[in-house]
């Protein structure tokens, strides 16, 4: 059985979640989900056993052995992204792994730590102000503001933790903007992305409500689309850019 730990151990992997920290034993399977190892919620949209790390022929591996829901992973820069889908796995091979999932309306963030890591990362590079480009896609301001007003909860979180999607209605009021700006806005960022290849923001009804605005918010925090100190943005002038009207 896995235990809280107070600091990582040589040669092993250690899971960070809300200032407590988890032991993964070579010779065992540790998981995460509502009744795990690590039991991040008693949040009944939460799979009891979500995802489950095990050491195979001396390699680490991460596994989601839910049915329904995926997780973004993102090394330690946010330069390499994967989206893990029920039955998928991955190996871990970063000496730092951002998990990021939602299930129902609440989205959680924890933290792998691996002290033999196969891979180093170099420094981020900083983004730079007004349009922002993340590969082949590019982001008005208000595009912008827009992932930051979904995002804000989960950045002003301190560390690692739970915390809610705002619904459109919330995220609208917060810039000011009427709903179906914010909805015309939000059609617009997803298709972006979509076109750009990030997986789940396009499907069925249910995928354009609740389950696309949390994956939103999933890629542009592990992407750096938008970060904390971009926080400041959503009580600043907001300036009508070409074409915009009020």
């Amino acid at each position: 059985m896995s235990t809280v730990e107070t600091a990582v151990g040589e040669g092993s992997i250690s899971i960070e979640y809300c200032g407590e920290w988890y032991r993964a034993e070579p010779d065992g399977l540790f998981s995460i989900g509502r009744q795990a190892d690590l039991s991040v919620d008693d949040n009944p949209f939460l799979h009891r056993r979500f995802l489950q790390i095990s050491q195979v022929d001396g390699m680490w591996w991460l596994a989601n052995v839910g049915s329904r829901l995926a997780a973004t992973v993102t090394d330690g820069g946010g330069r390499v992204q994967a989206w893990l889908a029920p039955g998928a796995r991955l190996p871990i091979v970063f000496q730092m792994l951002h998990l990021i999932f939602t299930a129902g309306p609440t989205t959680y963030e924890c933290t792998i730590h691996s002290t033999e890591p196969a891979f180093t990362e170099n420094d981020p590079v900083a983004t730079s102000n007004g349009i922002t480009t993340v590969g082949t896609v590019t982001f008005t301001v208000s595009q912008r503001l827009l992932v930051l007003a979904l995002a804000e909860p989960m950045l002003a979180r301190e560390g690692t933790g739970r915390s809610d999607i705002p619904t459109s209605a919330l995220a609208a009021k917060r810039l000011g903007w009427a709903t179906t700006k914010f909805n015309r806005k939000l059609d617009n960022v997803c298709d972006k992305l979509d076109r750009a290849g990030v997986q789940g923001l396009r499907g069925g009804v249910t995928t354009y409500a609740t389950n696309r605005r949390a994956r939103l918010v999933e890629y542009a925090i592990a992407s750096r689309i938008v970060t904390r100190i971009d926080l400041p943005l959503l009580d600043a002038p907001q300036a009508v850019e070409p074409g915009e009207g009020s």
